[in-house]
């Protein structure tokens, strides 16, 4: 099986131009490391070292990489700066596969086994997280799922209201109480309802405020707890969604609310804006939970299962 037969033709052009900017960056940078030379020797190890921090791939994991191509280094006895693009591009990917980011499936499934499957979605304000709970259900409905959404952030009415929108337009039922209501009661007739229609999935949208973490862990729980009543298991996913552009800030934003409660996996959003694209490669790292989903435009199309062949892929493929 080749290794884009998963991937269709419109989205790896979709991932090409959505990591256009980080790719761009990380070429200027990689280039001026290695201009006049020919063997990789420490110096340009060292501007290696300064271009994928500033690609935003985070220090500590800048710094395995850097060890992994020491080692390289001096197994192979000698290394041409030639050869540096291939030898980065295995070692990322190789990381990548060692913190478990990324099945190879471009499609959005679900668990044949649990149904109805319900995900809670965490985040901020402003990382795009009630627009990926959008995207996703249009996805899960184009592939001939039942989806419930449910307005859980009642803190804010354009959260609600959005939501609300985002269900018109892909034509599923959106569960909402309204502004300055009970999130947990929300969420508990958001599951109740997906069990009585026999939804394949229950996608329920939460406050992102992180100023107070007590609140925020305790609304969590409660939301968590009231939903069990109807699903003992209930949530089977926590997706906690980060906006890519902010680059290190967004890891600060995934260590934030893993204290607040147990995230497993993550959406990175906003990545076609941006050259700090390498994020994914340290939130991966850091993290160790699958980063499941990103978001390279627009479109609803553009919200994509993460497939780290094709994100490397994309990123080390020379411009055209």
């Amino acid at each position: 099986m080749g290794l884009f037969d998963f991937f269709s033709k419109e989205k790896k052009e979709s991932l090409d131009k959505g990591l256009e900017k980080t790719k761009t960056n990380f070429f200027d940078q990689l280039s001026k490391a290695v201009v006049g030379k020919s063997k990789v020797d420490e110096e340009v190890l060292d501007d290696l070292e300064d271009t994928l921090v500033h690609s935003d791939v985070g220090v500590q994991t800048t710094i395995k990489i850097i060890k992994r191509i020491e080692d390289r280094v001096a197994r192979d006895k000698y290394l041409g700066t030639a050869e540096l693009d291939r030898i980065l591009r295995e070692e990322i990917a190789a990381l990548l596969e060692e913190n478990n980011s990324g099945k190879v499936t471009a499609e959005f499934v679900l668990p044949a086994n649990i149904k109805p499957y319900v995900i809670m979605v965490v985040g901020v304000n402003g990382v795009g997280k009630t627009t990926t709970i959008g995207k996703l259900a249009a996805q899960f409905n184009k592939a001939g799922k039942k989806v419930v959404l449910g307005a859980a952030d009642t803190f804010r009415a354009a959260a609600v209201d959005q939501l609300i929108i985002w269900g018109e337009r892909v034509g599923v039922p959106v569960i909402s109480h309204g502004m300055n209501t009970d999130p947990a009661s929300v969420a508990f007739d958001a599951v109740k309802k997906g069990v009585e229609m026999e939804a394949d999935v229950v996608i329920i949208d939460t406050a992102g405020r992180l100023h107070n973490k007590v609140g925020l862990m305790n609304e969590l729980t409660k939301i968590k707890r009231v939903m069990q009543k109807f699903i003992e298991q209930a949530p089977h996913e926590v997706l906690l969604v980060l906006d890519g552009s902010t680059g290190q800030n967004a890891v600060i934003q995934a260590r934030e609310f893993m204290k607040a409660t147990d995230v497993t996996a993550l959406a990175i959003t906003k990545l076609d804006g941006t050259a700090k694209g390498g994020v994914v490669i340290g939130i991966s790292d850091e993290f160790k939970i699958p980063v499941k989903y990103i978001g390279v435009g627009e479109k609803i199309d553009d919200l994509q299962v993460f497939d780290k062949h094709e994100f490397v892929d994309s990123l080390f493929s020379k411009q055209k």
